[in-house]
């Protein structure tokens, strides 16, 4: 795609998942979460692009393996619009959330979007880079089951409701099952063979990159160690108590 398209595509994708936002504030929520509709309908956004960014980053390797011999300058209209479809959701929700939050409850969140928002930028306006980007987009796989996972939780759906005892429900203790799992194949092992390509091909890249790609997985992978941290201490440590 030209540039334009790719901006055209941008914009459609920060409208649709506006759309999208907007729609959910019509649709029944559940009572336990009434008093947070907003972040309801946030993680229920979120887990649509998850979704679908998830699929589709496999589906583009799937179709074309070639992408992950060359990652620097290969690329397919199939990746290129994944990447701006994706930028635009990361738009999108940088704005939802700026605007809707505190920004001492959400400058992690900010601070994340901005490096990916950095990342996704150069690869879409210079089209290198972009099978690395999808690479990155196979974390979402794992962001499927983190957002399922606070939506049960939103809706008060945690625990048993047959028993005095609070017990996890199997539909949450399979849920958790499933984010620990997805969380160390799609986060800990993508990050870190991102981690490793980025290093083997340092020598291949303007300085300028290398940091920005540099700075972008060290975000994420602070982020992760306090996602699978705040993971096992909320559902498996607590639980054993």
């Amino acid at each position: 795609m030209d540039l334009k398209s790719t901006l055209l595509v941008v914009a459609g994708s920060v409208c649709s998942f506006k759309l999208l936002n907007t729609i959910l504030r019509f649709l029944p929520t559940p009572e336990q979460a009434l008093n947070k509709s907003w972040r309801w309908r946030n993680i229920s956004t979120s887990l649509a692009h998850s979704s679908l960014s998830g699929a589709w980053a496999v589906l583009c390797f799937y179709l074309q393996p070639q992408l992950l011999e060359d990652l620097i300058s290969h690329h397919s209209l199939l990746s290129h619009s994944l990447v701006a479809v994706s930028t635009g959701y990361f738009i999108h929700d940088f704005l939802d959330v700026a605007l809707n939050r505190p920004c001492k409850q959400s400058w992690e969140v900010l601070l994340h979007h901005s490096a990916v928002l950095s990342c996704f930028g150069l690869a879409l306006t210079s089209r290198l880079y972009v099978g690395y980007s999808v690479v990155s987009l196979l974390i979402e796989i794992n962001s499927v089951f983190l957002h399922i996972r606070q939506l049960l939780l939103l809706s008060g759906r945690r625990n048993r409701t047959d028993t005095t005892t609070p017990r996890p429900s199997v539909t949450y203790s399979v849920t958790s099952w499933l984010t620990l799992a997805t969380m160390f194949v799609f986060r800990v092992c993508t990050v870190g063979w991102m981690t490793r390509w980025l290093v083997a091909h340092s020598e291949h890249m303007p300085r300028f990159v290398l940091t920005m790609g540099a700075t972008g997985l060290s975000l994420i992978s602070i982020m992760n160690v306090v996602l699978l941290y705040r993971l096992i201490r909320a559902d498996f440590i607590s639980n054993t108590l």
